[in-house]
């Protein structure tokens, strides 16, 4: 592949709702521009980007995909991102690197959840974004529609550029809008002006208004004109169109159909003529020598530094980092450092990756795309730079799992192949993670969503031949105690030789502090239980506490205070006592009135305001005590106690509740005394689980 220059450089990602075409799209503009000479399809496994068994099986893509095209002098790193929402680590990651973003639209589908969260992520990310309709092949497109449901959802900033123009309700080219010309497809993308059709006239004015409303938004100056009935000149048009829609102020609506390459080149031009190379943006880091700030701002003269947004730790094509060069040049013969690891990185050779093809260029300049094979230290938002110029970047934030499910291996002996393989898995997706709750005695598996744990379980038996079991999780439930109670324990043994004594009177009450697991205090007069053998007793407390006797679940919240007791001259040691005050807590904890405390969390949930009744009354069924709302960036905030137990596969509840707009997040926040209802089905459930694991 050539080498292309930071201005002849386009980074554009590609986001929209799942299997609404986005795939189809890159796939119909590589074959237009002569990469492949076969289009490939989704249903057949055999696109440029969905090149993972996974995503082939599935038929839908789980990874981004970095897809160059080169068009007309310069190169498009198209940002093939997945549309299902349990994959939103991957567009993140996407986002970090993008200057641009096409939003793809299915005529057939229209507005999509997944074109409204792909709306917001452009405005996080303060990115200039082009609709595109695609699917308007299919009988049941409606392209006004579409256009209609934008402008509703998005206001005046949707500007439609094309309309289509249909002959025996097949779709055969387009009018451009801003030209006023008909454009008729020849062959794919290719077409020949043509007249515009009477038929077309009536919505082409409603059309035609809509543009001249979004670009008279754009300046006093041309909405003076637009009230006064001037007509604006095409110079004003063009200007006011290339200037807003860099700063997102218009965003354009472009038609085709992905399955029969359609429009492709009028998508690659208008990227082109509107969206920004990456000079023109923005991106400083820290000097972490001087501390100063880095205006890096991909300037191609400045010295050289990059960014990794991806790794892809495949056994088949390997282990390969992504990275998008920040500033300066990178060639061969550069020394790499690594500056979040403080290690060097030695550099073979660099690519340019295209799916899973591998490309080999010389260089590498700033604002493009690139990927380096086994770098040993380095991973997901690490820098690279070089030791004189050792710039630190922010790390690429993401989103943070709240869905976990609990996992064994299912084949003994496999425990540290199932290990790495997780490891390889997390390096790849930064929203999957491991985390040992050895509180609980069990390993969690987190996950945006069941379906994101579900390609990983796929994963790991495709890929590293081992398998795991998933099964719900246990919840971190905690024991106390509610009343105070004097116990003895002794234990008293003989068998030949030395025998074993110890013997003590142990007052256990709630000492009102569920923070600590338990004080300790003696109260012993005239040395019925020697000094010496007070370190014992509190081992033995400490010991217990680990582990309940109600449901097996840590004790919190009691006071041991030792008052008396007995020993015997030669019998009595550590380990007696230790044992006699063991046997005092498991009897005196049960006298107590032990109770279960359930963890509750604070959680949050965003939604619009259409969906804040279903959820409150899905909180209040599930034990939430809602605390109030609060509008958030047009959404409302809605904040409750929950028990974390009720949380439980609360992802597929709210997603099938708001169509996947919603969203959550939650924190610990205390324990509080569970139901006796809960303590009981707790209780058995343990007994059970005890049982079978015997």
């Amino acid at each position: 592949m050539k080498v292309y220059t930071s201005e002849k450089i386009r980074n554009v990602v590609l986001l929209g709702h799942g299997s609404c075409g986005k795939t189809t799209l890159v796939e119909a503009m590589a074959y237009s521009t002569g990469i492949i000479n076969r289009q490939g399809k989704v249903e057949e496994g055999n696109t440029i980007s969905d090149y993972d068994k996974e995503e082939q099986k599935r038929l839908f893509s789980i990874s981004t995909t970095v897809v160059p095209i080169e068009y007309d002098g310069i190169k498009i790193n198209f940002l093939d991102t997945p549309g299902y929402f349990d994959f939103v680590g991957e567009v993140e990651e996407a986002m970090a690197v993008a200057d641009a973003a096409v939003i793809v639209v299915s005529a057939k589908s229209g507005l999509e959840v997944g074109v409204i969260k792909a709306w917001e992520f452009c405005e996080k990310h303060n990115l200039p974004r082009i609709f595109f309709v695609t699917d308007m092949d299919l009988d049941n497109a409606s392209y006004r529609e579409v256009v209609d449901q934008l402008t509703e959802e998005f206001g005046k900033r949707i500007a439609p550029f094309h309309m289509p123009i249909r002959e025996n309700e097949k779709f055969v080219g387009f009018v451009n809008i801003v030209k006023m010309a008909g454009r008729k497809f020849t062959n794919g993308s290719n077409y020949e002006e043509c007249e515009i059709p009477d038929y077309n006239k009536e919505n082409l004015s409603k059309f035609r208004e809509v543009l001249l409303e979004a670009v008279a938004e754009t300046s006093e100056e041309l909405m003076e004109k637009y009230f006064d009935g001037e007509e604006f000149t095409q110079q004003e048009i063009s200007q006011a169109l290339r200037t807003n829609v860099i700063d997102g102020s218009i965003v354009p609506v472009l038609i085709g159909s992905g399955i029969n390459a359609q429009g492709t080149t009028m998508l690659m031009q208008a990227i082109d003529k509107y969206f920004p190379d990456p000079t023109k943006t923005k991106i400083s880091g820290k000097n972490t020598n001087t501390d100063e700030i880095f205006e890096a701002d991909y300037d191609p003269k400045k010295p050289f530094s990059a960014r990794v947004f991806k790794t892809i730790a495949d056994p088949f094509i390997g282990k390969f980092s992504l990275f998008k060069v920040c500033s300066g040049v990178l060639t061969s013969d550069v020394s790499l450092y690594n500056v979040n690891k403080d290690t060097d990185e030695k550099i073979n050779k660099i690519y340019v990756l295209r799916g899973k093809d591998q490309m080999e260029v010389s260089e590498l300049h700033a604002g493009d795309i690139g990927a380096l094979g086994r770098l040993s230290e380095t991973v997901t938002g690490d820098t690279l730079a070089t030791k004189a110029n050792p710039v630190k970047y922010d790390p690429i934030e993401v989103s943070t799992p709240y869905t976990y499910m609990r996992y064994k291996t299912k084949n003994k002996g496999d425990d540290d192949k199932v290990s790495q393989a997780l490891s390889k898995l997390m390096d790849e997706d930064l929203t999957l993670k491991v985390v040992n709750d050895k509180e609980n005695r069990q390993t969690l598996l987190y996950a945006i969503g069941d379906q994101q744990i579900d390609v990983a379980l796929s994963k790991l038996l495709s890929r590293y031949k081992v398998e795991i079991e998933i099964m719900k999780p246990r919840v971190p439930y905690r024991e106390t105690i509610r009343k105070k109670v004097s116990v003895r324990g002794k234990h008293k043994k003989q068998s030949g030789g030395h025998g074993q004594y110890g013997d003590v009177l142990i007052e256990f009450e709630p000492s009102g502090d569920l923070e600590k697991d338990f004080v300790f205090e003696e109260k012993i007069f005239g040395g019925s239980v020697p000094k010496n053998y007070f370190p014992a007793v509190e081992k033995g407390i400490a010991e217990c506490v680990l582990k309940g006797p109600m449901a097996g679940y840590p004790v919190v919240g009691i006071k041991a205070t030792l008052v008396d007791g007995s020993y015997h001259p030669v019998d009595s040691s550590e380990m007696a006592f230790k044992l006699a005050t063991i046997l005092a807590f498991k009897q005196g904890f049960m006298e107590a009135s032990p109770v279960l405390l359930e963890p509750i969390v604070s959680l949050k949930v965003l939604v619009p305001d259409k969906f804040t009744g279903d959820i409150m009354g899905d909180l209040n069924k599930k034990r939430g005590r809602v605390l109030g709302m609060n509008p958030v960036q047009g959404k409302q905030e809605i904040i409750a106690d929950i028990p974390l137990s009720e949380l439980y596969g609360y992802s597929t509840d709210l997603r099938s509740m708001t169509g996947g707009i919603g969203e959550y997040s939650y924190e610990f926040s205390r324990y509080e005394q569970a139901p006796s209802d809960v303590q009981q089905r707790v209780i058995e459930e343990n007994a059970k689980e005890e049982e079978s694991d015997s």
